[in-house]
């Protein structure tokens, strides 16, 4: 019996769909090997540990008589110098302390390492999460962290993205919420049905996958007669299920949810060699995955070598506008039925980028005559990844609200692939802005800028101005102006 996927899934099996956990950097993953050593393969695996947040008391021995006369003899001498020791979790009374935006990222990527987002019902999910590590470590249980409490998982997901450069994003090709850990799988690539995350080698891969016209208990059975499994654990229920076992000489575990008609879920991939390093990863993953997340999170940043966004022609000299994440690293960009693009500024700001369009006149162009957008409502307005539409590339819209000035909020979770750049349209369909999707390298300057927001008219007319771009007074409708732009990279 091979007792380390056991493990492994047990804690999988425990771990219900997890609430929202981000880890905010400092700046993207280092795409090299984390500095851990690989274990010698065995035919016989041993139990694997997995490491976990907190300060449990530690057993102290009994002293022998030996030792308890010396410690007699010595009572009275000077004591040496003692070395401060970490503050159990309870300790400095349990003053409630407020997190910051960047505080409260890395507290919850501690707490989903660590496995205590355990389903919560009827509960906030960072209070119900906060009250397990409190009980875990035999701390009063109040659901709010004290000043050491705070401290202790701050450095505990500090250490983590250090070692394995853990990030939790949202993938934009399934829209699910993954915890990845970068520094194994730095290769992002496109996958049958979502997006494929590699080791150089492929030693570790993690795959996402989104199924539409399909049962539940058709795509298990299928997870569990794919070609070359043996499978050793299975469990299906109502709305999900778990398979794991041997693909070949590696190990596998898939994990998927049923809601509204489709399978959500990912597979894990990997080398026997690799068990010791992937295992605590593996169980942190589960914590962290939420396949129809309710609450927002940075974007995966993918850079795959095409990749598409939306963007909105404004002059009719060939002018287009789009998102700068869009066309970051591109060698070619391709302006969907027009030809081949410029890319001639950018608003790093306002994360705008200017591309243009040469030899073509009439173009129909959008006039910015909207003003400030109002909280409420909002249609977002793109051309998907022609993935989501068998190679298609028609409009679609995305029903949102928009918060405060620049927040957008999304009624659903869905795939983005392909939407950055999209115009926003208020309840009157008025032109009112861009979308911004953020990633981890961009949000983690800032914690506090939301993953989706919305760059307004004043911005985008600031920005045009600037590079004399002749705007119409009047002009198309947005349906009209929107195209895809395409990015090809080496």
């Amino acid at each position: 019996m091979r007792c380390g996927p056991l493990i492994v899934w047990l804690a999988l099996v425990a771990g219900a769909p997890m609430a929202a956990a981000q880890n905010a950097g400092t700046g993207n993953a280092d795409p090299a090997e984390p500095q851990l050593v690989a274990k010698k393969h065995h035919t016989a695996r041993k139990p694997v540990a997995v490491q976990q947040t907190g300060n449990p008391e530690q057993a102290k021995p009994e002293a022998s008589p030996t030792a308890a006369a010396a410690q007699q003899k010595t009572a009275t001498a000077k004591p040496a110098p003692v070395k401060p020791q970490p503050a159990p979790p309870d300790a400095g009374q349990t003053q409630p302390v407020t997190l910051s935006p960047g505080d409260r990222l890395k507290v919850q990527a501690a707490l989903s390492w660590s496995g205590d987002f355990a389903a919560a019902k009827n509960e906030d999910p960072l209070e119900g999460a906060i009250r397990n590590f409190q009980k875990r470590n035999k701390a009063k249980v109040t659901g709010v962290l004290t000043a050491e409490q705070r401290a202790g998982l701050v450095a505990a997901a500090e250490d983590h993205e250090h070692q394995f450069g853990w990030r939790v994003v949202i993938d934009p090709a399934t829209g699910i919420r993954i915890g990845l850990p970068t520094k194994l799988v730095p290769n992002a690539h496109d996958a049958a049905h979502g997006t494929q995350w590699s080791s150089p080698h492929g030693e570790v891969q993690v795959e996402t996958f989104r199924v539409k016209g399909t049962s539940l208990a058709a795509l298990f059975e299928a997870e569990k007669k794919k070609a070359g499994r043996t499978v050793e654990h299975a469990a299906l229920s109502d709305d999900g299920f778990i398979v794991s076992g041997l693909q070949g000489l590696k190990l596998f575990t898939v994990r998927a949810k049923q809601r509204d008609g489709e399978v959500r879920g990912f597979t894990l991939l990997y080398d026997q060699m690799m068990e010791s390093i992937v295992a605590p990863a593996m169980v942190a993953m589960a914590s962290a995955f939420a396949p129809f997340p309710e609450r927002p999170a940075p974007f995966a940043t993918l850079a795959k070598k095409v990749d598409y966004g939306t963007g909105l022609i404004v002059s009719s000299e060939g002018h287009i506008l789009t998102a700068q994440k869009v066309v970051e690293g591109c060698n070619v960009i391709v302006a969907d039925g027009l030809g081949n693009a410029e890319r001639i500024a950018d608003d790093e700001s306002n994360g705008l980028a200017l591309l243009r369009v040469y030899g073509v006149r009439k173009l129909p162009a959008l006039a910015l005559t909207g003003g400030a957008a109002s909280p409420g409502d909002i249609t977002l307005l793109g051309i998907p990844d022609p993935k989501e539409q068998n190679g298609g590339k028609a409009l679609a819209e995305i029903k949102a609200k928009l918060a405060d000035s620049s927040a957008i909020v999304l009624r659903d979770s869905v795939p983005m692939a392909g939407f950055a750049g999209a115009a926003a349209l208020d309840g009157k369909n008025a032109f009112i802005g861009v979308m911004e999707t953020r990633s981890f390298a961009l949000a983690s300057i800032d914690a506090s800028v939301p993953p989706v927001r919305l760059i307004g008219t004043v911005a985008i007319s600031d920005f045009l101005a600037k590079h004399k771009v002749p705007l119409a007074a009047t002009g198309a409708d947005p349906h009209t102006a929107a195209i895809r732009v395409i990015c090809v990279r080496n």
